[in-house]
């Protein structure tokens, strides 16, 4: 007789872990937005300088680009840049955490607080690192595809290239496609990871198979969730930059929420 399957990971290492993964209701991200804004706003000098920072190390990446005259490229590899940004927002998941157990909260809370899997964070910030040159490589070879290996256009011609010829045009809507699958396959590894190697002493693997379960359990809540996350970065995009202030540290707020809300755990 054949033995039976391997019960999947989640089924066996749950259990271990002591977690247990929630099915949520369908509307619950726009009630993490809520409460990631009641925390911004709770303690704005420091969720707001936050997202200056970020905001300002993707503005210098603008400006790097613009020097060196591919500003084209600036928005495709910004919104790359951000695919990264889960790691980037461990000191917002832990201003919540220490807001939700009423716990003090000042920058040196938050520089001085060590993550419990500090090596595997690492780790995972080099895949999503390795995803972002990933992503950059694809947007780059696919303008080639399209548009010829001459490099790419001043900002004025590309607008016209893009918008008004057939293969533009095509180019806009493949590229959306294909660019909105990976992102969403990274956001399925990240979406609970991060804020689940910040509390919890587990491998980095085994955070990003529970965050693919969170997803895969809840997938049409936590496909609101990735729209709500890419709206949210377009507005920040879109005003270059500014509007990054408000929406990283409001979405590293929210994300703090999510994980306790998708999974019963201890903090």
């Amino acid at each position: 007789m054949a033995p039976s399957p391997t019960p999947r990971m989640t089924e066996l290492s749950l259990k271990q872990l002591d977690l247990d993964i929630r099915t949520i209701e369908a509307e619950a991200p726009w009630e993490w937005l809520a409460q990631g804004w009641r925390d911004m706003w709770s303690y704005p000098g420091l969720s707001l300088a936050y997202g200056a920072i970020f905001a300002g190390i993707a503005a210098l990446l603008s400006v790097m680009l613009a020097y060196f005259q591919i500003e084209s490229v600036v928005f495709p590899l910004a919104a790359g840049f951000l695919l990264a940004g889960p790691v980037f927002a461990i000191g917002l998941y832990e201003l919540s955490r220490r807001k939700e157990l009423d716990l003090p909260v000042s920058w040196a809370n938050l520089v001085s607080q060590s993550p419990r899997s500090m090596t595997q964070l690492g780790f995972f910030g080099v895949v999503l690192l390795i995803a972002f040159l990933a992503w950059t490589q694809l947007a780059i070879l696919s303008f080639a595809l399209f548009f010829g290996i001459n490099g790419f256009p001043p900002v004025s011609e590309l607008v016209n290239l893009l918008l008004f010829t057939p293969s533009g045009l095509i180019f806009i809507v493949i590229g959306t496609i294909v660019g909105a699958a990976i992102a969403f396959c990274i956001f399925a590894i990240s979406a609970v990871s991060v804020p689940m190697l910040m509390v919890r002493d587990v491998d980095a693997i085994t955070a990003a198979l529970v965050s693919i379960e969170c997803v895969r359990r809840n997938f049409w809540p936590m496909l609101l969730w990735a729209w709500l996350i890419a709206m949210l970065v377009t507005v920040g995009l879109a005003t270059l930059f500014v509007g990054l202030i408000v929406t990283f540290p409001l979405v590293g707020h929210a994300t703090w929420h999510a994980y306790r809300n998708l999974i019963r755990d201890k903090i």
